[in-house]
């Protein structure tokens, strides 16, 4: 079995459980994500199957979310998982959120949950946390495309925000970050991944729904699909160059390009002066 499948990932499940789950269904070992997500959120979990998983560094790794966060508390861990430890009457307008946002619109420099599975020194951070001990953070650099607010409930301060970023962002550091920004904490009451580079929600199949092989293989993509990479079409007689390990003559531009025969994927790699260097191959 080869290629990828777009799972809705349940709350409550690690990404390594959604893993699990397949490799007991299909007995292959070899099964990986493409981007953890924390149990607290669910949503879009790209898995790849099989050789796939030598794809996983060419997929686009932008993200999108939708969360509601809730005002007027912080948490420790930044969601509804931890214990509050601040609490605060002050009630901020819908103009103010939106105007507080901009704060975290482009190039940020982030601090992480003190929560999560960040490693300093070896540990993850978390580690530290169940310890009580302290260790130093260091903000992490990330992008935001777009931020907006898709609904605001001013009487439970609560504000369901759409938003576009770049990998390793924390939305549970957004959330807090906006509630100190506003004056009354905040804290992520829930998380949905809508998107992961090409894969969207409207696409994914639940991981509740997944019982049998044929269920994956239904959903499975052909990898081909999801490359963002120029395809070049070989006949049979360079396919076997290519399975014998030897150069390619093509006649096409200088650049990254995948090599396909009957829709299959074969190989992954460059083209220099008309001569294709192989990087991966997957037959």
């Amino acid at each position: 079995m080869f290629g990828i499948i777009n799972v809705y990932k349940p709350r409550g499940m690690t990404s390594h459980d959604v893993v699990s789950v397949l490799r007991r269904i299909t007995k292959i070992r070899q099964i990986g994500h493409t981007g953890t997500l924390d149990p607290f959120a669910e949503g879009v979990l790209p898995i790849c199957i099989g050789k796939a998983t030598r794809l996983i560094e060419y997929l686009a790794d932008d993200k999108a979310y939708i969360g509601t966060i809730q005002l007027g508390k912080s948490t420790t861990t930044y969601d509804t998982e931890g214990d509050v430890i601040n609490v605060s009457d002050k009630t901020v307008t819908l103009k103010e959120i939106e105007e507080a946002l901009q704060h975290f619109i482009g190039d940020i420099e982030q601090y992480p949950p003190l929560y999560s599975a960040i490693k300093v020194n070896g540990k993850k951070l978390y580690e530290y946390a169940r310890k009580g001990e302290n260790v130093e953070i260091k903000p992490r650099k990330v992008n935001i495309t777009c931020l907006k607010i898709l609904n605001y409930d001013e009487k439970h301060r609560q504000a369901k925000i759409y938003i576009e970023c770049s990998k390793g962002t924390y939305i549970r550091s957004i959330a807090n970050d906006l509630g100190e920004i506003l004056g009354t904490h905040g804290y992520l009451l829930n998380l949905i991944r809508s998107k992961a580079g090409i894969f969207v929600l409207e696409n994914s199949i639940n991981l509740n729904n997944i019982k049998t092989i044929a269920d994956i293989q239904m959903h499975l993509i052909n990898p081909i699909k999801c490359i963002n990479l120029p395809c070049k079409e070989i006949n049979e007689t360079d396919l076997k160059r290519i399975s014998n390990g030897n150069p390619l003559k093509l006649n096409i531009q200088d650049g990254e390009i995948i090599l396909t025969n009957n829709n299959s994927l074969i190989s992954i790699g460059t083209v220099s002066s008309g001569i294709f260097k192989c990087h991966k191959v997957f037959i």
